[in-house]
C-alpha cells in the first residue's frame, strides 16, 4: 500500500502572512481522497524526529538556539517565519514524516510525504521557509540503519537544493543532482555533484528532453539504492516565484519520467512535494495531485 506522510501540523498558520500558500496540506488530501486516488487508509501521522536524529545532522549550535527560542532577528529574517515552538515542531514533524517514508518506501518500492523538501536547510542555519534539512536527515537515516550507500537525490524544485549541496558534500554516498532555473533564487548556488541551470521561461518540450537526458545517466552511473525526490511545481507556468513556462501536463510527464525509472529499475523512492506559488491554489493542488496520481499508477 502506498503511504503518506501528512499531520495537521503541517498547516502552519503564520505562514498565510509570508507568501508561503500552506492551505495546499489540507486541500492536497482532500483532494486525493475525493478523486479516489488515495484513501484514509494511505496517510500516517508522523511523531516529532527525536533530537538525537536532528543533531546526526546539524549543527548542536544551531539547533540551541531554534530549541530555546533564541535565533536573532537577522536568521530569522532569512528563513521567512518568526520563531515559534509551534512552527519548531512543525519542521521536527515534517522530519520524522520524511524519515517514515525512507521505511515504507523500502517496504512497498514508494512513500510520499504530503510536506517537506527543506532543501534551503544547512547544517548551521535555514532559509527560504526552511529550518532542518528532511532529505539529509532521511540520507542519513538510510546510511546508518539500512546499509545504503548510494543515494541519488533528484531536486526539480525551480530553486537550487543549495542547503542539501552542501550538507551532502564530500559524503560520496550521497549524490545530489539539482535541476533549476539559473537566474532564480538562491542567487549563489552551491555546488551539487550534478547542476542543470536552465533558461527562464523554458517550456516542457525543452524542459522534459534536458531531464531524461539527465536522469538516464544517472540510473545508469550512479546505480542508485534509493532515491529522494523534490517534486516541487513551482516550474508552473504563471508561477510566483518561478519564472519557468511548464504546463500541468508537463509537470506530470516529469513526474512520470522519475517514477517510472524508478519502478523500472526497482530503486525505492522517497517524494517531497516542495515548492508551489500559483496565484491560483487549484494549480498547485492539481500539480501536485499528479504526482500522487502517478506514484499511485505504478505502486498502488
Amino acid at each position: 500500500m502506498l503511504k503518506v506522510a501528512w499531520a495537521p501540523i503541517y498547516h502552519h498558520p503564520l505562514s498565510e502572512n509570508h507568501r508561503f500558500p500552506m492551505a495546499k496540506y489540507s486541500l492536497l488530501p482532500e483532494q486525493l481522497i475525493h478523486d479516489g486516488t488515495l484513501e484514509m487508509g494511505n496517510f500516517f501521522a508522523p511523531g516529532l524526529l527525536p533530537v538525537e536524529r536532528v543533531l546526526r545532522s546539524h549543527d548542536p549550535a544551531y539547533w540551541d538556539k531554534l530549541d530555546q527560542l533564541t535565533l536573532d532577528p537577522k536568521a530569522q529574517r532569512k528563513i521567512g517565519f518568526p520563531l515559534s515552538q509551534e512552527l519548531i515542531n512543525r519542521e521536527r514533524t515534517i522530519c520524522q514524516g520524511t524519515v517514515d517514508s525512507v521505511k515504507f518506501a523500502l517496504e512497498n518500492g514508494c512513500s510520499l510525504n504530503i510536506a517537506g523538501g527543506t532543501h534551503h536547510a544547512f547544517s548551521d542555519r535555514g532559509e527560504g521557509f526552511c529550518l532542518l534539512n528532511d532529505i539529509i536527515i532521511g540520507a542519513h537515516e538510510l546510511i546508518d540503519y539500512h546499509n545504503i550507500t548510494k543515494i541519488l537525490v533528484i531536486d526539480l524544485d525551480v530553486h537550487q537544493g543549495n542547503g542539501t549541496a552542501s550538507m551532502a558534500r564530500g559524503d560520496s554516498r550521497i549524490f545530489t543532482f539539482s535541476m533549476h532555473g539559473e537566474k532564480n533564487y538562491p542567487y549563489h548556488k552551491e555546488q551539487s555533484d550534478l547542476d542543470v541551470p536552465l533558461p527562464d521561461y523554458i517550456g516542457d518540450t525543452d524542459y522534459l528532453r534536458i531531464l531524461d537526458h539527465h536522469l538516464s545517466k544517472l540510473f545508469e552511473e550512479v546505480e542508485p539504492q534509493f532515491v529522494f525526490y523534490q517534486s516541487g511545481v513551482d516550474i508552473l507556468r504563471g508561477d510566483k516565484l518561478g519564472r519557468m513556462d511548464i504546463t500541468l501536463d508537463g509537470c506530470k510527464q516529469r513526474d512520470k519520467l522519475v517514477l517510472e525509472r524508478c519502478f523500472r529499475n526497482q530503486v525505492p523512492i522517497a517524494i517531497n512535494m516542495g515548492g508551489g506559488y500559483s496565484p491560483e491554489i487549484k494549480n498547485i493542488i492539481e500539480a501536485h495531485a499528479n504526482t500522487f496520481r502517478v506514484a499511485s499508477f505504478y505502486y498502488a
